[in-house]
């Protein structure tokens, strides 16, 4: 049987791997289709996505529009803040007024964390790249820059390295869309794999992504093992609980209705169009 690769590329953070666990452990039969999974950070992914990209990508929700002539956006594998997302911190207390015009740290001016933050207060990003996780802590304590967002692994972490909170985007962002969920996150599957192909890859993913929740415990376990940020299985669980869970699996109603907000928010006006 002649096979065929599928390649696939997310972020090395808890809750993307733990996603793609089942194709890196074989736990899922995908037939004649190998999956080839990649890593890049955030902004490294929404450039792979904007050119050549792999089959399917993970990807900011906030890029989307940039690449939804080669993309459909999948119905799962995305990660959504509800009532909490990434944090504006810094070294002491501060307003989120007194954010306007201040250097901020960002992870990437293409990702969805900076475009709602864009929205809260008129700051002055820098660029500093997300992986390593700490390096954003390095620059705040070494006073390059005023305050710092951080996402993903960061946010769960900087109050034990000693830093305050200014605002929590997802929080902001539950109030301002009624308690719509903030999408942070999701994947993306080329077009020109085809109506059948894509509906399959879909179907897998899914599976993969199930399998995870149904062997959280284990799947915690492999993520310590593999060198995550969060070095314990209470730390991962509730890294997990917040941006790998039922929400992961299918979006629903709310989460899609979060997306559509979003891009519009963006100014993308086409309907969001999703994959099977």
């Amino acid at each position: 049987m002649t096979s065929r690769t599928i390649t696939v590329a997310c972020s090395p953070d808890a809750d993307d791997l733990f996603m793609m666990r089942a194709f890196f452990l074989g736990r899922v039969d995908t037939g004649d289709l190998v999956f080839q999974v990649n890593t890049h950070d955030t902004h490294g992914l929404n450039a792979l996505a904007s050119g050549d990209g792999p089959d399917v990508c993970a990807i900011s929700t906030a890029w989307y529009p940039q690449i939804a002539a080669r993309y459909q956006l999948l119905p799962h594998g995305g990660s959504m803040g509800e009532g909490y997302g990434p944090v504006v911190i810094a070294r002491e207390p501060m307003t989120v007024e007194a954010l306007a015009g201040r250097k901020v740290a960002v992870p990437g001016t293409t990702t969805t964390a900076y475009q709602v933050l864009r929205r809260i207060a008129p700051i002055d990003p820098v660029i500093i790249p997300i992986t390593p996780y700490e390096r954003i802590f390095d620059a705040l304590r070494a006073g390059e820059v005023d305050a710092g967002l951080v996402i993903h692994e960061g946010r769960l972490t900087y109050e034990r390295q000693g830093f305050h909170k200014v605002v929590d985007l997802g929080e902001w962002w539950a109030q301002d869309a009624g308690g719509l969920p903030l999408p942070l996150g999701a994947n993306a599957i080329r077009r020109d794999l085809g109506p059948e192909l894509i509906e399959r890859v879909s179907r897998l993913l899914a599976a993969g992504i199930r399998d995870a929740l149904d062997d959280r415990a284990a799947a915690i376990d492999w993520l310590i093992e593999r060198g995550s940020a969060l070095k314990t299985p209470a730390e991962v669980d509730r890294y997990l609980q917040m941006y790998a869970n039922e929400r992961t699996y299918d979006y629903g109603e709310a989460g899609r209705d979060g997306i559509a907000r979003l891009l519009n928010l963006l100014g993308y006006r086409d309907p969001v169009d999703f994959a099977p």
